[in-house]
């Protein structure tokens, strides 16, 4: 059987729906107006139980959109209308069971007309606006009182058809949205979520928080990432995640087997609504011990001009990015490099830190560290070191002791790694004296992964996922 085809339900956050899973929903139902949007979906955990404007509150500003695109189409002001309806889809001001069948209503209305209007150029420019913001096929049809099989000659003209899965595939996010409200009225959160993903790996959140250490503070800050221009993005994608340009959009891939990954990758939704595809992995010769390796890879799909940043840099371009950034932009990137190359360790033999990112000998990615290590050192005075060793194939920019302790307090709120933001936590009320060494000790160990043999930290992505699915809180696990 292929994994790949297997349905998983799981809500919103967590994104974890195989492709096949649900049965594919072609639009809202017959008396519906269409899909509700992604806008703003995911946050932090506070800003995620923030109440949701009703429909009274909805109505006002949808109606004032169209009545600044009806006298736009008064002036056949052409790219207003185009604007003003981007602005009415994100709002859900075409969706009647949003705003109701009037509103809902008016939006149809001055669509069609912008497309009776229109020649094909704008006509293709309208069509692959509407599929990136995600309207359904229903939609489609109704709007443009047109068939199946017309709709789809009209989208391969305007060569948009690989683009066509994100009709049926918004829409499909659009119902585990709406699920994931619901089951939030039985007490899911995402701190409930970042506690079962403790719990899973061994460890105990309780514990921590008797020394006043909080394992759920890399929920904090996620807010910041709806926006691609925050540097942790360029970090992640120098470090773990691939960046592919295709003819007409950019897509953002992560991969993990790992339990940590599983859950992080999945946040990743608040820039927008991600997908996942379950795979068989390759059995790495190194880890004997585990039979069958499950990977889960989130994909985002943005537009082509979506992507803030450069996919491929050399060292002179990479350092002219990183002299421009302010303090905190630059800590924000190192967080996202560390994210995905990095890690933090305690060495108990001589009691010393490290933090560290790792790169190959020969690979793009080598540059990396070269560039980091002066930039750092100029910027901040914490000094490193690139070791690479003869037989390795990789090496490493290493800080220690006191210049690895700088650099955690300046990435500290930036690192939203739940196990590496623990670390750091723990790390740092051992140095600023609010904890023991031997609690420190005793609560360090349940952070290390275990070497060479099974480890519940690792290669149990797709567990992971599903112990901390929104369904599995009201299902009682």
């Amino acid at each position: 059987m292929n994994l790949g085809n297997i349905g998983v339900s799981i809500m919103h956050r967590i994104r974890c729906i195989a492709e096949g899973g649900f049965k594919i929903i072609n639009g809202p139902p017959k008396n519906g107006k269409g899909p509700m949007s992604q806008r703003n979906n995911l946050g932090t955990r506070d800003e995620a139980s923030l109440p949701q404007p009703t429909q009274a509150g909805r109505i006002k500003p949808c109606t004032e959109l169209i009545r600044q695109v009806t006298k736009c189409l008064e002036n056949n002001g052409k790219r207003c209308v185009t604007r003003l309806i981007e602005e009415l889809v994100r709002a859900d001001c075409h969706n009647g069971n949003v705003v109701g069948k009037e509103i809902a209503d008016g939006v149809r209305d001055v669509v069609h007309e912008l497309w009776l209007r229109s020649d094909d150029e704008l006509r293709c420019k309208l069509l692959r606006l509407l599929v990136e913001l995600g309207v359904s096929r229903n939609w489609f049809r109704s709007v443009f009182n047109t068939n199946t099989k017309m709709l789809n000659k009209w989208i391969a003209r305007c060569g948009i058809a690989r683009e066509t899965r994100n009709i049926t595939r918004e829409t499909r996010n659009n119902v585990v949205k709406q699920l994931e409200d619901l089951l939030r009225r039985f007490g899911w959160s995402e701190t409930w979520m970042c506690e079962e993903l403790f719990k899973f790996i061994g460890i105990d959140v309780n514990a921590f928080r008797r020394h006043g250490i909080e394992p759920c503070s890399w929920l904090e800050g996620l807010g910041s990432l709806r926006d691609l221009r925050n540097p942790y993005w360029l970090g992640l994608a120098r470090s773990d995640m691939t960046v592919i340009k295709r003819r007409y959009s950019i897509e953002l891939i992560l991969k993990t087997t790992n339990s940590i990954g599983a859950i992080f990758f999945s946040t990743l939704s608040t820039v927008k609504a991600s997908s996942l595809r379950i795979e068989r992995g390759k059995k790495a010769p190194f880890a004997k011990y585990v039979s069958e390796s499950i990977n889960l890879a989130y994909y985002i799909i943005l537009s082509a001009d979506a992507w803030p940043w450069p996919i491929k840099l050399n060292a002179d371009e990479l350092e002219g990015i990183l002299k421009g950034f302010s303090d905190e932009e630059l800590t924000e990137y190192i967080a996202g490099e560390i994210y995905g190359d990095g890690s933090v360790g305690y060495d108990y033999e001589d009691n010393q830190v490290h933090v560290e990112i790792v790169a190959c000998k020969a690979c793009p990615k080598r540059i990396n560290l070269d560039v980091l290590k002066e930039i750092i050192a100029r910027r901040f005075g914490i000094v490193g070191t690139i070791n690479y060793s003869e037989t390795a194939s990789t090496g490493a920019l290493r800080f220690h002791g006191r210049n690895a302790i700088k650099l955690l307090r300046l990435i500290r709120p930036f690192v939203h790694h739940p196990l590496r933001r623990l670390r750091i936590e723990l790390i740092l009320a051992l140095y600023d004296g609010r904890i023991s060494r031997e609690a420190f000790e005793e609560l360090y160990k349940t952070t290390e992964y275990e070497r060479g043999a099974p480890d519940i930290k690792r290669n149990h992505a797709l567990e992971a996922l599903a112990q901390t699915a929104p369904q599995t809180h009201t299902h009682g696990g």
